[in-house]
This record gives structure tokens, C-alpha cells and sequence, in this order.
């Protein structure tokens, strides 16, 4: 994380800085990042946006939902910047597109001819866009293509370390305390009905802002170590 940041601000001094911290196949979902999103999208206040990421490979490793998204993004006049990667930048995409482009109508007076040479300018618009749309794509199914890789090393590096003996991943019955799950926890025992609050669980869930299995870990923690006041209430 440190390390982009230092890419972008070296290059962009006064950058807005936007931390999603996440690791996996795509960030789009995740609300820090939708938010900055539809903030772009929308543009209420007039802004020339400009996103800029340390690779291709921070905005999306999924080749399908990344494309989709970049184009989303150029036609609403969305400036995106890959540090590592300025061939597929929009600026670049943008050229590519113009430059190739033919703009003209052809007007022989013979309506046959007129027509076919015309529909060629077409197609060949129409390819010229299809081959730029494609070096985007290939951008984007590369970063899934290194995730995937990362995943495959990682399994054979499980299954490696367990024929050699080695203990892999977290004891059985280890609880792991993290900033999230004392402020979930901290939410379930003041407001579920079990420990003397007001909220079912279904409501409490929400509000500690967990996933069911989640909630229920932690409740079942929680009654290890204060028991209840009450009966458990859906």
C-alpha cells in the first residue's frame, strides 16, 4: 500500500489519496471504492476525474467486470492512469481510437459504389474500435491470469508444507481478535436480546454489520465468556 502511494504521489504531489484495503480478484462491490466511483460517474460538481493506479492489476484482476468498468468509466469522460502500464491508459486508448479513425463520406455519384465504400469506412471504424477494446481486455485477463498463478503457488505451497509435516494455517479453536470483531462484538453484547438488549439477532447482525456465520462465532464466543440474561430470540 505504501509503495503505490509513494508512486502516485511522486508523480501527483497533491493526489486524493483513496485506501481500499482488499486483496483479491476485484475491488468493485466494495463501498469505498463504489463510492469513488459514483462520485465520477456523476460528476455533480463539473470536475475533470482522473484515476490513477499504480497497475492495472489494483483496479481489477477480473478481466470481464475490469473492462467493463474502464469503458464505463471513458465514456463518462473518465481519465484513468496505470503507472506500470500507460499503453492501456484512456489518454493512449483515446489516440488509438482517433487516429484510426476515418471520418468521411465517400460521394461518387454512383449510389452502388457510394454505399459499398462507405460500409468498408464502417467496418473498419468498427474493427479499429473492437482491436483497441481488445488490448484492454488483454490488460485485465493478464492481472486475473497473476492472481490466478498466486493462487495456484499458494495451494501447492499448502500442500508442499503438508507432506513435509509442517502445520498449515490457524490451530483449531484459536480465536483471532482483530479492531473488527471487538467493535462487532462490543455492538452484539450491548444490543442482542440474549445479553439484556433490545435487538433481535437479525437486527443486531445488521447493525455490527457481519455476515450470519460471522455473528453467530461471535455471539457463541460472547456467551462462553459473559452467558446470557436471557433466552436467544430471532
Amino acid at each position: 500500500m505504501q509503495r503505490q502511494i509513494r508512486n502516485i504521489l511522486k508523480k501527483y504531489p497533491n493526489a486524493r489519496i483513496i485506501q481500499i484495503t482488499h486483496c483479491g480478484a476485484t475491488v468493485i462491490g466494495y463501498k469505498e471504492f463504489e463510492k469513488v466511483i459514483n462520485e465520477v460517474k456523476k460528476n455533480k460538481r463539473g470536475k475533470k476525474y482522473k484515476l490513477v493506479f499504480d497497475s492495472v492489476s489494483r483496479m481489477s484482476r477480473n478481466a470481464k467486470e475490469g473492462s467493463k468498468l474502464y469503458e464505463e468509466l471513458f465514456n463518462c469522460n473518465v481519465e484513468i492512469e496505470f503507472l506500470k502500464d500507460p499503453t492501456v491508459n484512456t489518454e493512449m486508448y483515446r489516440t488509438t481510437l482517433q487516429s484510426h479513425k476515418i471520418e468521411m463520406e465517400i460521394n461518387t455519384g454512383d449510389q452502388a459504389t457510394d454505399e459499398f465504400l462507405n460500409a468498408l469506412i464502417q467496418d473498419f471504424n468498427k474493427y479499429t474500435m473492437t482491436l483497441a477494446k481488445k488490448q484492454i481486455e488483454t490488460a485485465f485477463a493478464q492481472a486475473e491470469k497473476e492472481l490466478d498463478n498466486i493462487h495456484k503457488n499458494t495451494a501447492d505451497g499448502l500442500q508442499t508444507a503438508k507432506e513435509r509435516g509442517k502445520r498449515v494455517g490457524t490451530p483449531k479453536g484459536t480465536k483471532l481478535v482483530t479492531k473488527k470483531s471487538k467493535k462487532a462484538k462490543a455492538i452484539i453484547l450491548e444490543h442482542s436480546k440474549t445479553f439484556g438488549g433490545t435487538l433481535s439477532d437479525t437486527e443486531c447482525m445488521k447493525l455490527a454489520d457481519v455476515t450470519m456465520k460471522t455473528y453467530y462465532i461471535y455471539k457463541k464466543e460472547l456467551k462462553a465468556e459473559y452467558g446470557t440474561n436471557i433466552n436467544d430470540t430471532i
